[in-house]
């Protein structure tokens, strides 16, 4: 029998394809261009926005491995995807205004440029995702803070609903890169507080309530803020627990300007530089207590200058 031309070269190139083997590049879905060894994203991110907004996968191939010698059915348990990529930076802390009796939630998450975010509170409710879009979806993001809105107890809200909003415990904080990748990591919130820091002095006198009272202390430059240790968790907010204090941040205002200077714990006092206190005759001050856990206790006080 005699071959036409063209069934000849496809007997050819079966036989090349035969004799290959394991060695021919294996493509699952993709488009030219992609490239080989590409492979469905089967990650649990199925949540990812696309570029106008809807809910489907924004980068549905991410590559996977291959040797050089070609693909090996042997060596499929071994592929290792790297799992999920830790955030540079991850933090979730509470915040403690006990001069205003206010409370609030706070997070700092910055690593790898991602274009999704989520955050999962331990009984695995979804609290945030932020979705990049149009040039930003592009471009990424990475460093990401945000505040929640710190509402006075007990008037606007108990302490106990607020602490059942964010209980404490591991949460999840995970994101998509801009190429597909998963990032994750896992943060404890503490509903430890440090307590306020009391006997605070502005030079040798003691410090007001609040702002708002009658009788601000007046002294003489030079102005030394000081204070006692703080070494018990807060009486009435919170768990009570131990704390370790890692910063005093002391924070002087007057007007739109702002000095603030942070201390080391065994650091309980401060001389505010004359040439800041200068600049006026009345000042408000804030001592920020934080600890280990992240979590922050603030107070707020006035003085002026004679």
């Amino acid at each position: 029998m005699r071959l036409r031309p063209q069934a000849f070269y496809f007997v050819l190139l079966a036989a090349i394809v035969l004799a290959a083997g394991a060695s021919m590049p294996v493509i699952s879905g993709g488009s030219p261009g992609d490239g080989a060894g590409l492979a469905p994203n089967t990650g649990d991110m199925s949540d990812q926005v696309g570029s106008r907004g809807s809910s489907r996968p924004a980068n549905p191939w991410t590559s996977m491995p291959m040797s050089k010698g070609g693909h090996d059915d042997d060596d499929d348990d071994d592929d290792d995807d790297g799992g999920e990529i830790p955030f540079d930076e991850a933090n979730l802390y509470l915040e403690l205004n006990h001069t205003d009796s206010d409370l609030g939630i706070h997070g700092l998450i910055d690593g790898d440029a991602w274009k999704l975010l989520e955050i999962e509170s331990p009984d695995e409710r979804q609290n945030l995702k932020v979705a990049a879009t149009g040039s930003l979806r592009k471009q990424g993001m990475t460093e990401f803070f945000f505040e929640s809105d710190e509402p006075q107890f007990p008037d606007e809200i108990s302490l106990r609903k607020f602490f059942g909003r964010f209980p404490a415990g591991t949460w999840e904080i995970s994101g998509v890169t801009l190429e597909g990748d998963e990032l994750e990591s896992e943060v404890e919130l503490s509903h430890v507080l440090a307590a306020p820091p009391e006997d605070i002095m502005v030079n040798d006198e003691m410090a007001a309530e609040n702002c708002d009272a009658d009788d601000l202390p007046v002294v003489s430059e030079p102005v030394t803020i000081s204070w006692e240790e703080v070494i018990y968790s807060h009486p009435t907010v919170g768990d009570a627990g131990d704390i370790e204090v890692v910063t005093y941040q002391l924070v002087v205002e007057r007007e739109e300007l702002i000095f603030s200077v942070d201390l080391p714990p065994d650091v309980t006092s401060f001389e505010i530089p004359e040439d800041f206190t200068g600049l006026g005759d009345e000042f408000k001050f804030e001592i920020i207590v934080k600890t280990d856990t992240g979590n922050q206790t603030a107070v707020e006080s006035c003085f002026e200058i004679d």
